[in-house]
């Protein structure tokens, strides 16, 4: 292993997989009755929460099922299966992290747990990491899947006004992400933006450079955050950051509630074909003010994700609420 590989993987700044694989393995072996036992004074703490609308608020965002809504059951039911019988995903992290909350519950409830990226709203009710932006999304019911990847904050010790004046994008290029290639071939060769993939372009190797970790990429004063699959996996921590995240319109959502952000007051939009980046960039570099208030605004909205007991009972609430309908049961 070269010198720049193992920098890397000894300072990527991401969250550790052994850790969280651990983590996991080790929920494992707690007995389920102890989460049943648990689980009725947990959801009853949220009477006396002084966030109590908020977190409601949050549980009907993710589960937009009501009691009558209309899906085809017979479907769901083909589909469906028991807590108690959900093999493992091929990507281990979403039954894992599905299995953290659904573990509190009686695993006879059936549900489907869908996972992947999922650029479409599925058919039928189902747990999912990501659905896109679009009107009668409901049956995508969103959990925080796959969060060791895409959960991710970071402390920031540079202020924006020290950072370089310039834009920074690594990213994987792929048939189903036109919109990085889109970008590669306006501004791989830009002075101002430090463009390049992280895999091979056949029609592009020297556009391959290597990865860069999270601290190197917190030297610019504007991170490109580019969906790819789904949702853009940096989006959370530029966020956290004193960098600026630089998109077109979102179009997928996860836990994030990437659909709740507003344009030039969290991240700065830019068109879709990225003709307007440049002067985007200029505008924000010529108005550091304006800069750092939206870094502040993407700072407030980030830490309603810290507190872990509230996160928790989301979670619960939103599989209850999954399961009362789609069980037809009341928990």
């Amino acid at each position: 292993m070269d010198k720049r590989k193992l920098h890397y993987l000894l300072h990527s700044g991401k969250n550790s997989n052994l850790a969280y694989y651990l983590r996991a393995y080790g929920r494992e072996f707690v007995p389920k009755v102890f989460l049943r036992m648990q689980l009725k004074k947990i959801l009853a703490t949220l009477d006396a929460r002084p966030d109590r609308d908020y977190i409601l608020h949050r549980v009907d965002y993710y589960c937009q099922l009501q009691a009558n809504s209309l899906f085809d059951r017979n479907a769901w039911e083909c589909k469906a299966t028991s807590l108690r019988d959900q093999p493992m995903t091929g990507q281990k992290a979403y039954y894992f992290d599905a299995m953290e909350y659904a573990r509190y519950f009686d695993q006879s409830l059936r549900w489907i747990l869908d996972a992947g990226d999922k650029p479409y709203v599925t058919p039928e009710p189902a747990i999912v990491k990501n659905r896109p932006l679009v009107a009668d999304n409901g049956n995508s019911v969103i959990l925080n899947l796959d969060k060791n990847r895409h959960f991710l904050f970071v402390d920031d010790a540079i202020p924006w006004r020290e950072k370089q004046d310039r834009a920074i994008f690594r990213g994987d290029l792929g048939p189903r992400k036109q919109n990085r290639d889109t970008f590669m071939l306006r501004y791989a060769d830009n002075p101002m933006i430090d463009a390049a993939s992280t895999n091979c372009c056949a029609e592009h190797p020297e556009w391959q450079k290597e990865k860069l970790t999270i601290g190197e990429h917190l030297d610019y004063k504007f991170v490109m955050s580019l969906e790819g699959n789904d949702v853009a996996s940096n989006l959370k921590w530029v966020m956290s950051s004193n960098s600026l995240a630089v998109s077109p319109r979102l179009t997928q959502e996860t836990w994030f509630m990437e659909g709740t952000l507003k344009p030039d007051y969290h991240y700065i939009e830019v068109k879709e074909d990225f003709s307007d980046l440049e002067e985007r960039l200029g505008y924000y570099i010529a108005h550091p003010a304006e800069a750092e208030a939206i870094i502040g605004h993407a700072h407030e909205y980030v830490e309603q994700f810290f507190d872990r007991e509230r996160e928790r009972l989301i979670s619960l609430l939103v599989l209850k609420k999954y399961f009362e309908i789609t069980n037809n049961v009341s928990l």
